[in-house]
């Protein structure tokens, strides 16, 4: 059931603080509660101790809403449009404010968003089963606090709803996190019928976002690109935290997938990749890279020459040449300042989880391919 506002005890739990959820999750829960069309308001968690995540948070609690500037091109004609953000009603720290965070997934949360960024799913040794204690301090890992939070759920109201739609770009995210939690609550020698209910009744969602944030405005909001699309595989059991034209519910969440991971993905790393080879200017930015033909001809040609064949062979070409239409003119986005070297944070990881799994394929499906400048940028360090 959909609330007809924001008022009352947020039924959404978010970790994450970025400028992405500013700008996509929050943005459009906010803008599905103006028609009564949003499950209710958001309680985010802070789930680092990095001081501009400290900074977002402090603000994110003083602020009446916050900014998020939609600019770009819409039909080859430009736009821009300032939205105001109001569904955030509580931050919380996941460290001092833990027995709160407890507290709010015992009670009124029935879905729980999380973008914990590129080394978010990682296990701290140092985490373990004492933290299931009512009085322990929060684990340091997100894995683990999810373990805590779900297992306190299980205690308290185990036949309550419960969504989880997590936002990392993983393939098949929320399957690979149910299955990370459930080996953690093994390890821990938690009850069978915990595990039993992890399995079996929290709903796991995997879902795909997909919407380019390159700016973040002091002291919080966001400026993007208006394009937007949150698609969530179909599952018994579902709980959506909203209803809004950019969020869809599919049977086939892989089509998505590789669309944005093979087309979007690749091509921003794969700038980056040639940014950093050919040396261009440290502030260089997406647009200008799209500008210039030393960065743009062998961008596209890896597209056309060693992505769209193994799209094709997958039954997508006509769908991947559409979406890459649509995708130079967001890529050479006037109005976007989407720096280089943002992208090209946690290169090698981007690399493995971005190009590798197309060449993968492509010994599969279209074996004759060379896939070289793909290959090349792997190779590389």
């Amino acid at each position: 059931m959909l609330s007809p506002g924001l008022d009352g005890a947020p039924p959404i739990l978010q970790f994450g603080t970025g400028r992405f959820l500013q700008a996509h999750v929050d943005l459009l829960v906010s803008e599905a509660a103006e028609t009564g069309d949003a499950l209710g308001g958001i309680t985010v968690v802070q789930s680092t101790d990095h001081p501009a995540s400290t900074r977002r948070a402090r603000e994110l609690a003083r602020a009446q809403g916050f900014p998020v500037v939609l600019r770009g091109l819409v039909g080859g004609v430009p736009v821009e449009m300032q939205r105001t953000c109001r569904s955030v009603r509580e931050v919380l720290h996941a460290a001092a404010d833990w027995p709160a965070v407890r507290e709010r997934v015992r009670g009124p949360v029935r879905v729980i968003v999380s973008n914990t960024g590129d080394e978010g799913w990682a296990l701290s040794l140092r985490d373990g089963p004492a933290l299931l204690a009512d009085a322990a301090p929060a684990p340091e890992a997100f894995p683990a606090r999810l373990l805590v939070l779900l297992h306190d759920r299980w205690q308290a109201a185990p036949d309550a709803g419960l969504t989880l739609l997590p936002c990392e770009l993983v393939s098949r995210n929320g399957a690979v996190l149910g299955d990370l939690v459930v080996a953690l609550a093994r390890s821990w020698h938690c009850p069978p019928a915990f595990i039993d209910w992890l399995l079996g009744h929290v709903v796991w969602a995997s879902s795909l976002v997909d919407r380019i944030v390159a700016q973040a405005l002091e002291p919080v909001g966001a400026v993007a690109e208006p394009y937007a699309l949150w698609a969530v595989q179909a599952q018994p059991g579902l709980q959506l935290p909203c209803r809004h034209p950019a969020l869809i519910v599919t049977e086939d969440l892989a089509r998505h997938e590789r669309l944005k991971l093979f087309l979007l993905n690749l091509g921003h790393t794969m700038l980056a990749e040639l940014w950093r080879v050919l040396d261009r200017a440290p502030d260089m930015t997406v647009r200008q890279a799209m500008e210039d033909p030393a960065l743009r001809q062998p961008l596209e040609d890896t597209w056309q020459e060693e992505v769209l064949p193994v799209l094709a062979a997958l039954g997508q070409g006509e769908e991947a040449l559409v979406y890459l239409d649509g995708l130079r003119d967001r890529l050479l986005n006037p109005f976007l300042e989407h720096r280089l070297a943002d992208i090209a944070q946690h290169h090698a990881s981007k690399k493995a989880r971005r190009l590798l799994p197309v060449v993968e394929l492509a010994r599969r499906h279209v074996p004759a391919l060379s896939q070289s400048r793909l290959r090349t940028a792997l190779r590389t360090s």
